[in-house]
């Protein structure tokens, strides 16, 4: 009978997925894993296979809960579009001082590995997609309200929000606290919102 494992796992793929994505996985030494979860060689690649199949969980770990973060902010909302508007301002603003990057995990990961890695760049893809998703989820809502036009088209939108993440985040890192981010947020989703009559 296989012994139960002796670390938390959860704790260990968060302390690991803060880690790649301060560093990236190139950067990302089994020493450094060593030292932030405090495990050995050993027993990371008998837990995890290898450091390909850590960071494969960190990756799910990190879009796991961006859809959890997006599903708080809408219990917290009435409004749809403010529950996403809301969301945005944590990825961006919050990202500064809050996360272990200020660039986002999945755009760092796309723009860091190559077909050496496909299936993680695949899957870190496909984590990308699956974030447009969930913004889509809540612009259906957001048009069922009448908060936007049933006219626009609802991937379209969460792919242009998916891009201002990206782009902010970057911006927000380059020009540091000077940025007028929240101003340049509200003012993508009034540009979003039907006309108030």
């Amino acid at each position: 009978m296989a012994k139960p494992a002796q670390f938390d796992r959860q704790d260990v793929v968060e302390k690991a997925m803060n880690l790649y994505w301060e560093k990236g996985f190139h950067a990302t030494s089994m020493r450094n894993l060593q030292e932030v979860i405090d495990m050995r060689p050993g027993s990371i690649y008998a837990a995890f296979g290898s450091k390909e199949g850590l960071f494969s969980e960190a990756l799910d770990n990190y879009v796991q809960r961006g859809v959890s973060k997006l599903h708080e902010y809408r219990v917290n909302f009435d409004s749809p579009m403010s529950a996403l508007r809301a969301f945005v301002k944590s990825q961006v603003i919050g990202s500064i001082t809050q996360a272990p990057s200020g660039i986002c995990m999945l755009a760092k990961t796309v723009s860091e590995l190559t077909d050496e890695h496909s299936d993680l760049l695949e899957q870190a893809r496909q984590a990308l997609k699956t974030m447009e998703q969930e913004f889509a989820k809540v612009i259906v809502e957001a048009q069922e309200q009448g908060e936007v036009s049933k006219e626009k088209e609802v991937m379209s939108l969460a792919s242009y929000i998916q891009v201002q993440i990206a782009g902010l985040r970057i911006y927000a890192k380059v020009a540091g606290e000077t940025a007028p981010l929240e101003m340049m947020i509200d003012n993508i989703f009034e540009q979003m919102l039907l006309p108030r009559s």
